[in-house]
């Protein structure tokens, strides 16, 4: 049997003003070449398809037409809701896309957990594997609040409820497979401990569960995680996985390790290995740090590296340290990159020096800050002195979070 695991496709998303929709294609013409090249068996999609809970009627339309290609590959498909993703809007076409090998699950089920496992086949329509097949979980699809509950229960009371669903789909799992040498595979969009996020990825608090431990999930023989954006092990574990997310969604992304899905082989009932397949980066993203000074330096560098003239235009985001706060700021960039394709998407001042902090403040603006970092400036102005006011300090910031990601959640879902 052989998989591909991928994630977090946010199709749709506007990146600071820019569709991705061109890069998107370049993804889905290179996946579709991969999934032929290697004779993939089973697509897995663990959560956050599109990138809003009403995603643009383009998005619906790529999404809709590679599933279509897909059929000419014998390939099984599976998808599975993420935290931004509308559970109306995946199962409009949840009945139709089921008649084209694909099966789409929105949501968990309590009354028919069995409805979570689906039979995986490879391209000659043999079950070759067992998946259980568990999307993004919302506190209300598996927990009751109770009245005088501290954070710390409802923590523990979310995590136990989540391992709970996991263990009863596994255990029904096992049983479908009887003697059969197959593999059991299991999903999750979820934050584990220990997972390293970047800034696109929106902190899911799921009550006032921040992360769940990765020795909670059942033994499968995979996991196939999805949420985090950078493709990483669990644990130290090569069956427990995220994939990533095959676009950089921030520009903290922009470096470093390079976009993956990753195809996943089993040899009976045994994970044989999980191999990244990089993807091609379709529209170049950099960094660019330092004093002005550093920063000329390098743009003539990049423009010296990509060779510029007449190609594609690059997307900046410029981090100015502090020494250099002036009134033309703006114009002085702008006049380093004229005549460049390079692009300013993004200019900030480094916050991450002491120095000078409180001039910092003064010239920020809102582009610069995230909602949390509003919430943090707010606190940050109060006295937290005794372990009293500490222990109302964390209260706070958990609720705030459960908060947001209510409001946020409650508008993806309509």
């Amino acid at each position: 049997m052989r998989i591909i695991h991928t994630s977090d496709w946010h199709l749709g998303q506007n990146f600071m003003g820019k569709s991705r929709a061109c890069e998107h294609q370049a993804f889905f013409r290179w996946l579709f070449k991969k999934i032929k090249k290697h004779k993939v068996d089973a697509l897995i999609v663990s959560g956050d398809v599109y990138d809003t809970g009403s995603p643009p009627s383009y998005a619906r339309e790529m999404f809709n037409q590679f599933v279509v290609d897909l059929q000419d590959t014998g390939c099984q498909m599976v998808v599975l809701a993420g935290n931004h993703d509308s559970v109306a809007t995946l199962n409009e076409s949840s009945e139709l896309l089921s008649c084209l090998n694909t099966q789409v699950i929105s949501k968990v089920s309590l009354d028919k957990p069995e409805s979570q496992l689906i039979s995986l086949k490879n391209r000659q329509g043999k079950v070759e594997a067992i998946l259980c097949a568990i999307p993004f979980i919302r506190p209300r699809d598996v927990l009751i609040s109770q009245a005088g509950q501290s954070g710390r229960d409802k923590q523990q009371a979310m995590q136990q409820a989540i391992a709970d669903y996991y263990q009863q789909v596994y255990q029904l799992a096992l049983k479908k497979r009887g003697k059969k040498k197959i593999p059991i595979i299991a999903s999750g969009h979820l934050t584990t401990v220990g997972a390293s996020t970047s800034d696109s990825v929106r902190e899911i608090y799921i009550g006032t569960l921040d992360a769940f431990p990765a020795k909670a999930f059942p033994p499968v023989d995979y996991m196939a995680l999805g949420h985090i954006h950078q493709t990483q092990k669990v644990a130290k574990s090569e069956q427990i996985r995220y994939c990533g997310s095959p676009l950089p969604l921030s520009f903290d992304e922009a470096g470093g390790v390079d976009k993956s899905v990753l195809l996943v082989d089993f040899k009976a009932d045994k994970f044989m290995h999980a191999k990244p397949l990089m993807i091609p980066r379709s529209q170049p993203m950099q960094v660019i740090k330092g004093n002005l000074k550093q920063i000329e330096k390098q743009i003539k560098s990049l423009a010296d590296k990509y060779e510029l003239a007449g190609r594609q235009t690059v997307w900046l985001e410029i981090v100015v340290s502090e020494q250099d706060y002036m009134n033309d700021l703006q114009g002085r960039v702008q006049a380093m990159t004229e005549g460049l394709p390079l692009e300013v998407l993004r200019l900030k001042r480094d916050s991450r020096s002491r120095q000078n902090k409180k001039q910092l403040k003064q010239k920020e603006t809102l582009n610069e800050l995230t909602v949390n970092d509003v919430f943090e400036r707010r606190l940050s102005e109060e006295d937290w002195q005794d372990k009293e006011e500490k222990a109302r300090l964390k209260r706070i910031k958990h609720q705030f979070r459960k908060v947001v990601d209510e409001l946020v959640s409650g508008v993806d879902s309509q």
